[in-house]
């Protein structure tokens, strides 16, 4: 029984939100490994989707096309922190879903309330079942899919930092460019009118701006720790 020891502590549902560049999947996925609970990359959802609608010559700029498709796609995610999997009708896409053309489109998908619509039910299914508990991350998680989250962090970082966060992992990149690109995906994000990209009132805050990876994870982490102690 893999999950004997964390059944002993109560289970707990953690949302941890925040734009790209804040550090959201490394602490998430550590985290979740650290304290035995299920994980859960909500953005790769939305990534998913999009790959599957650019893949089926969707017209990503036709909302009412986007719409009509939101429900076909068969979408499965793993929920293992340690090798978080993602499949689109059987098809593993979790390198697929990381291309720039997916990138470049994913928050026009996004923004449709079809698409929200279907991928919110799917995260709440996903959540309702971990029995240990689980960490999941997104943009969206504690003022929409999760509101009852046992724990609501809000992670933040300026611009710059996430900037040379992201062209750090996008090898060559240029940072400038890159700030662009996350300046114009928060405006888009944080203005669409369905499930907005917003801090939840009871969220915790955290600015990584000048954190390191493991000072984040161990914020979270002793959080996560006091929370449960509290249940």
């Amino acid at each position: 029984m893999e999950n004997g020891a964390a059944r002993t502590v109560p289970a707990v549902i953690v949302a941890i939100d925040g734009p790209s560049g804040t550090g959201k999947s490394s602490t998430s996925k550590a985290v979740a490994g650290q304290l035995g609970l299920s994980y859960l990359d909500t953005g790769a959802q939305y990534r998913a989707i999009t790959w599957w609608m650019v893949s089926n010559g969707i017209d990503v700029t036709d909302p009412s096309a986007i719409a009509a498709a939101a429900g076909k796609p068969e979408i499965i995610s793993g929920t293992d922190p340690a090798a978080p999997a993602i499949t689109v009708d059987g098809t593993d896409v979790a390198g697929p879903i990381r291309t720039d053309e997916v990138t470049s489109k994913v928050s026009a998908v996004s923004a449709v309330p079809e698409v929200r619509a279907r991928i919110t039910e799917l995260q709440r299914s996903i959540a309702a079942d971990a029995e240990a508990g689980i960490v999941v991350e997104g943009r969206d998680i504690g003022t929409t899919v999760l509101p009852d989250a046992d724990l609501k962090i809000f992670l933040t970082a300026s611009p710059e930092a996430r900037a040379a966060r992201r062209s750090g992992e996008l090898k060559g990149a240029d940072i400038n460019a890159t700030r662009e690109a996350l300046v114009k995906r928060d405006a888009a994000d944080s203005s669409r009118k369905t499930s907005p990209l917003a801090k939840a009132d009871d969220a915790v805050e955290v600015d990584t701006s000048d954190l390191t990876l493991q000072q984040v994870i161990e914020c979270v982490v002793t959080l996560v720790e006091e929370k449960r102690a509290a249940k």
